[in-house]
C-alpha cells in the first residue's frame, strides 16, 4: 500500500473559522442564504483563497465556483459542496465540504503528485433551496429549465432572476453550466451527518451508501366550521380529527411498507379560521416521506393515499393533496465507496456504512458521474441549528481520507 498523505491541519482549522464568521449573527447563527449580501461575501473571500493558492479560479452561468489544479487533462475528479445556509445554520453544514476540498486540491498540488485526471474542488449554488434548491448541482448535471428559471422566487417574493442579476450574472445562461458527462470521471462529497448515529457509536467516518429520495405533499382536509359549543361531537366535519387520525397512522404505514430507512413527517399545519371556539372546518399540512429505495418511497406513497383516503371517509371530509417536491434516492458508485473504503482501512479509520438521510448536492451529480460521500460525525446530531458542531480530529480525519480517496481516483 502506498504512503498515506496528510492535509495542512492549520490551514484548514483557519479557513473554517475565518468563512464561519461570515454572516454570523448575535444569536450564533449563520445567515449565509443564497446569493444574499454575506453569501456574496464568502463567495468573493473563497474565490481570493482559490488564487491566492496557486489554482485556477473558474465560475460558471449557475455561478457555481471552482478551483482547478491540472484542468489541461481531459476529465476531472470532483469535490464540493456548497457555501449558503439556512438560515440560523451552523458553520459547518456544506462549508466544511467546500474548504475541505479546496484544502485537499492544494495540497495535492504542493505534493506534485502524478495525475491522470484533473482535480476540481466546486462550490454549488443555492444548496438549501432559498430559490427551490441545488440549482448549481442540477445545472451541472443538465437538469434546470429555463421555465423552474423563470419560476423560481424565495418565501419573500425575490425572484432568481433578480437576485443573479445583482450578483452579476444572467439567469437564463444557467442551463449553459451543464457538463459534458465525458469529462467527469468521478465525484466526491464530506459532509457533517447531520444526524446522530455516528456520535453514539463513536465512529469517526460514515461510509455513504445511498442518499435518501423524498417527496412532500401539501394535503387539505375540508369539513365544516360551526359553534364549539353547540355542535355535538358525533355531529362534527372537523378537519383537525382528521389531520389527528392521519397523523396517528404514520408509524403503521411505515411499519407495514416502509424500511429502517423510511421516515415520515408532518412539519406544518395550519387550522381554519383558527379560533378557540369554532370547530376547525379546514385544516392544511405537509407530509413528507424518505426512504433510500425507489420501490419502497412508491410503495409508501400508495399507502399514505390510501389512509388519506380512509380519514377522510370516516370524518366525512374533502380530501385533496398537492405534490410540492419530489427528490429520488440515490446510490452511490460501488466503485467510489469502496474506493472509499480501501482508503479509511488504510488510515486505520474505523468505519460504519450507512444511508444518508438527507439530501445533498452528490444526490443530482450521481445522475452524470461515479459518486459517492464521507460522513463525520455531528455532536449530539445537532444541525442546520448553532449547537452543530464536530470535533476537529473527526474534520481532520475526514479531511485525510478524502485527500487519499482523490488521490486514489485521480490517479
Amino acid at each position: 500500500m502506498p504512503a498515506q498523505h496528510t492535509i495542512n491541519s492549520n490551514r484548514l482549522q483557519h479557513r473554517i473559522q475565518t468563512l464561519a464568521d461570515i454572516g454570523r449573527k448575535g444569536d450564533g447563527g449563520v445567515y449565509r442564504m443564497a446569493l444574499s449580501p454575506a453569501d456574496l461575501e464568502a463567495r468573493a473571500w473563497l474565490g481570493n483563497e482559490i488564487t491566492t493558492a496557486g489554482l485556477e479560479l473558474r465560475t460558471d452561468p449557475a455561478a457555481n465556483i471552482s478551483a482547478c489544479w491540472k484542468p489541461e487533462l481531459p476529465t476531472r475528479v470532483l469535490s464540493g459542496s456548497h457555501l449558503d445556509s439556512v438560515p440560523g445554520a451552523g458553520h459547518l453544514d456544506g462549508a466544511l465540504g467546500v474548504l475541505a476540498a479546496l484544502e485537499c486540491v492544494e495540497r495535492i498540488k504542493e505534493l506534485d503528485i502524478p495525475l491522470k485526471h484533473g482535480l476540481e474542488a466546486i462550490a454549488f449554488t443555492d444548496e438549501e433551496g432559498r430559490f427551490g434548491g441545488m440549482l448549481g448541482s442540477q445545472a451541472l448535471a443538465g437538469q434546470l429549465s429555463p421555465g423552474v428559471i423563470l419560476a423560481a422566487r424565495d418565501l419573500n417574493g425575490v425572484t432568481l432572476t433578480d437576485a443573479m442579476a445583482a450578483a452579476g450574472f444572467d439567469a437564463q445562461q444557467m442551463p449553459l453550466a451543464e457538463r459534458d458527462r465525458k469529462t467527469l470521471h468521478a465525484f466526491v462529497e464530506l459532509h457533517i451527518e447531520q444526524g446522530p448515529v455516528l456520535d453514539s457509536m463513536n465512529c469517526p467516518i460514515g461510509l455513504v451508501q445511498a442518499i435518501t429520495g423524498l417527496f412532500k405533499w401539501e394535503i387539505t382536509l375540508e369539513g365544516e366550521s360551526n359553534h364549539a359549543g353547540t355542535t355535538p361531537m358525533n355531529m362534527r366535519r372537523d378537519a383537525l380529527q382528521g389531520v389527528v387520525d392521519f397523523a396517528s397512522q404514520l408509524q403503521r404505514v411505515l411499519d407495514e411498507y416502509g424500511t429502517c430507512h423510511s421516515r415520515a413527517t408532518i412539519g406544518k399545519l395550519q387550522v381554519f379560521p383558527g379560533a378557540a371556539n369554532v370547530v376547525p372546518g379546514k385544516a392544511v399540512f405537509t407530509l413528507e416521506v424518505r426512504d433510500t429505495d425507489a420501490e419502497v418511497m412508491k410503495q409508501l406513497g400508495d399507502a399514505f393515499q390510501r389512509t388519506l383516503f380512509a380519514v377522510a371517509r370516516k370524518h366525512d371530509l374533502v380530501k385533496n393533496f398537492v405534490i410540492l417536491s419530489e427528490l429520488p434516492p440515490a446510490p452511490c458508485s460501488e466503485w467510489v465507496v469502496e474506493t472509499v473504503r480501501q482508503q479509511a482501512e488504510a488510515l486505520g479509520l474505523a468505519y460504519h456504512a450507512m444511508p444518508s438521510g438527507a439530501a445533498h448536492d452528490c444526490q443530482t451529480i450521481s445522475s452524470v458521474t461515479h459518486a459517492g460521500m464521507i460522513f463525520v460525525p455531528s455532536k449530539g446530531g445537532k444541525s442546520h441549528s448553532p449547537h452543530e458542531w464536530t470535533a476537529f480530529k473527526d474534520i481532520e480525519a475526514g479531511t485525510n481520507l478524502l485527500l487519499n480517496t482523490l488521490i486514489k481516483l485521480a490517479s
